[in-house]
């Protein structure tokens, strides 16, 4: 990939999104356009949770790809939530203002992680023909079309209906806090809880350090601005939108936020989809398991690639050769 380029997206109600595109490495077929990924943080997060997906996918790939990561609204160096505007509809609009203005043309594979992939099933749910015509292949890791409603945070059902009640009741309370960072300082002794709560068994310091990092940027408006949101988020019918496509769907087994019931969900809904359940991993697997992530990208890529190649079909008539083109047929690389 070419040398990374940083810039902040003006959206149409003024907020700034703060993206980082790795164009591909010239292609050698000559007016070729390279797929586009375009990776989604889940929250608290920010786009330093796809390192090493941004590091390795062209290398595995073997084939130019352009690579497009962003700070969601009100996470890392993007524009503050003012809570009216921390929503999934929002970022769903986002979504489509991004891709509109840095990748207007060509084939888009999207990858979200938890928030990130509830953001993408608002997009193919409010930007339905935009998707139609420009997603090739879809990645949903640690993710939920069913919103908080199975997140049980690794205890009784009992237990956790009262975990998400006092959780509820805290984000009303962040969310009303403003775009304050107090808890940044706080982190090194948050660490051990972070650690528990969304990473597996197999644990490295570096992995909390990072994770840690990253919530310490999030404000304190965002952290709980959204959370209503989630709760709202059901976006099963939505999937329809998806099927047909190249879709893998990731989720670690001790995943205590979006456990994998919440994949098997939506695999449930696209039976054609790849379900890979990360034995012993929990909610960040980005960071836990990212040769396997960037695996599932790759494969979606490739299985993408294919159906590009067949996406125009040539009907001989006794008159004429008539050619169609497929009705979910991409832009071509």
């Amino acid at each position: 990939m070419g040398p990374a380029v940083t810039s902040f997206v003006k959206l149409e109600d003024g907020a700034r999104v703060h993206c980082v595109l790795h164009p591909a490495a010239p292609a050698g077929k000559a007016g070729a356009r390279p797929v586009t990924v375009v990776l989604l943080h889940g929250w608290t997060l920010d786009n330093r949770l796809w390192r090493q997906q941004i590091a390795d996918l062209h290398e595995r790939f073997g084939a130019p790809v352009q690579v497009l990561a962003f700070d969601l609204r009100g996470h890392g160096l993007s524009s503050a939530t003012h809570g009216h505007d921390a929503t999934l509809e929002r970022l769903g609009d986002d979504l489509a203002e991004v891709i509109a203005q840095l990748v207007p043309r060509g084939p888009i594979v999207l990858v979200g992680h938890s928030l990130g992939g509830m953001a993408i099933m608002e997009y193919a749910h409010r930007h339905a023909a935009a998707f139609a015509r420009r997603v090739v292949g879809v990645v949903l890791v640690s993710t939920s079309a069913e919103g908080s409603s199975r997140t049980s945070y690794g205890l009784s059902p009992r237990l956790a209906r009262v975990m998400r009640v006092l959780e509820t009741q805290g984000a009303g309370l962040l969310a009303r806090s403003g775009a304050w960072r107090p808890h940044r300082r706080l982190m090194p002794l948050l660490a051990p809880g972070v650690r528990w709560l969304v990473f597996g068994h197999r644990v490295d310091t570096a992995w909390v350090a990072l994770t840690a990092s990253m919530v310490g940027n999030a404000p304190l408006c965002a952290i709980g601005g959204f959370r209503p949101s989630v709760d709202l988020h059901h976006r099963v019918d939505s999937l329809a939108a998806m099927s047909g496509l190249p879709v893998a769907v990731l989720v670690g087994s001790l995943d205590r936020l979006t456990p994998p019931v919440c994949s098997q969900t939506i695999a449930r809904e696209l039976p054609d989809a790849e379900l890979r359940v990360c034995d012993e991993a929990g909610h960040m697997l980005p960071i836990e398991r990212p040769d396997v992530v960037t695996d599932a990208i790759v494969s979606v890529l490739r299985r993408a690639g294919r159906n590009r190649r067949h996406a125009v079909k040539v009907t001989v008539t006794p008159s004429r050769v008539r050619t169609n083109p497929a009705p979910r047929a991409a832009e071509g690389v």
